[in-house]
C-alpha cells in the first residue's frame, strides 16, 4: 500500500485518460495516508496539466460602466440611483444594494464555476469536476470563483481572494455527493461573486444535468446571468437542454474530464 506506479499511469494516461482522472479522483479518498496524500499530488498535477489546455490570452481593452456599488468602485452614478437616494430624503434607510457606481471595467474575463455534487461524486464525475476547475484557473489565475452545490451551496473559491490553483483542486477533490439540488441557489450565489469582478466579461459555467430538485426559480436565477454556459454529461443531459433553450445559455456535453478544456475552450470563442 501507499505507492502509485507513475510509468504506468502516464501509460494509461495515453490509452483511456478519463478512467485513469477517474481512478485517481477515486484514489483521493483512500484511507491509507501515504496513498491518500501521493494521489491527490499526481491528480492536482495532471489535471493542471490538462486544464491547461486550450487556455486563451485575455482581449479587448477596459471600459467604463455601471456596476453595482463597493466601496472603492468608483463615484456613486447619479441617475441610475435615483430611486436609492430618493428614498433618503424621505427617510428611509439608504439600501447600499440598490446604489450603482461607474465604475472600470477591466479587459479579459472573470468566471464563476457551478459544480453540482447533489448526485454521484466519485470518479469520472469528480475528475471532472477537477478538471473543470483546473482549466477555469488556468485561464483566469485570480479573477475566478468555485462554487459546490447541492441542497447547500459552499463557496470553495471566493471571486476576490486569492488561493493557489492547486488548493482549490484539492478542495474540490474533496467533494462527495449527497443531497438534494438548489440550482437555483447556486445560480443566485454565482451571481453576487461574479458582482465582485471588474472585468469586461463575467462567465458562469455551470456543471450539472440541471435537475432541480429544491424550490426555487432557477430560471429568473439564470436570465440574471450576463453569460451563462452550461456543460453537461452526454449521457443524461435532456433537461440540461431544456434548461438552457430557456434561459439563453450555451450548451455543451461532455463524456468525460479530459474533454472539459477543448469543449470550454469552444464554447468561449
Amino acid at each position: 500500500m501507499g505507492e502509485l506506479d507513475e510509468a504506468a499511469i502516464d501509460e494509461a494516461m495515453q490509452n483511456s485518460p478519463d478512467e485513469m482522472l477517474g481512478l485517481l479522483a477515486d484514489l483521493t479518498g483512500a484511507t491509507d495516508p501515504k496513498l491518500r496524500a501521493l494521489a491527490q499530488q499526481l491528480a492536482g498535477r495532471l489535471m493542471l496539466d490538462i486544464g491547461n489546455r486550450g487556455r486563451t490570452r485575455p482581449r479587448g481593452v477596459g471600459k467604463m460602466e455601471e456596476q453595482p456599488y463597493r466601496p472603492d468602485g468608483g463615484d456613486i452614478d447619479i441617475d441610475a440611483s435615483l430611486d436609492a437616494l430618493g428614498e433618503v430624503k424621505h427617510g428611509l434607510a439608504l439600501d447600499p444594494e440598490r446604489l450603482r457606481v461607474r465604475g472600470w471595467a477591466k479587459p479579459g474575463t472573470a468566471f464563476c464555476l457551478m459544480l453540482d455534487r447533489s448526485g454521484s461524486m466519485g470518479g469520472k464525475p469528480l475528475a471532472t469536476s477537477a478538471v473543470a476547475t483546473a482549466a477555469i484557473a488556468s485561464r483566469c489565475s485570480e479573477d475566478y470563483s468555485v462554487i459546490a452545490f447541492s441542497k447547500d451551496v459552499v463557496i470553495t473559491k471566493s471571486q476576490d481572494v486569492p488561493k493557489s490553483s492547486e488548493k482549490v483542486i484539492n478542495d474540490v477533490l474533496t467533494l462527495r455527493g449527497h443531497g438534494t439540488t438548489d440550482l437555483a441557489g447556486a445560480l443566485l450565489v454565482a451571481q453576487q461573486q461574479l458582482g465582485r469582478s471588474r472585468a469586461g466579461r463575467r462567465v458562469a459555467v455551470l456543471l450539472s444535468d440541471c435537475r432541480a430538485t429544491v424550490e426555487g426559480d432557477a430560471i429568473a436565477a439564470a436570465t440574471g446571468m450576463e453569460e451563462l454556459i452550461v456543460i453537461a454529461p452526454y449521457e443524461d443531459h435532456d433537461e440540461a437542454k431544456v434548461f438552457a433553450e430557456r434561459v439563453g445559455a450555451k450548451l455543451a456535453l461532455v463524456n468525460g474530464p479530459s474533454e472539459i478544456p477543448e469543449v470550454l475552450a469552444r464554447v468561449l470563442e
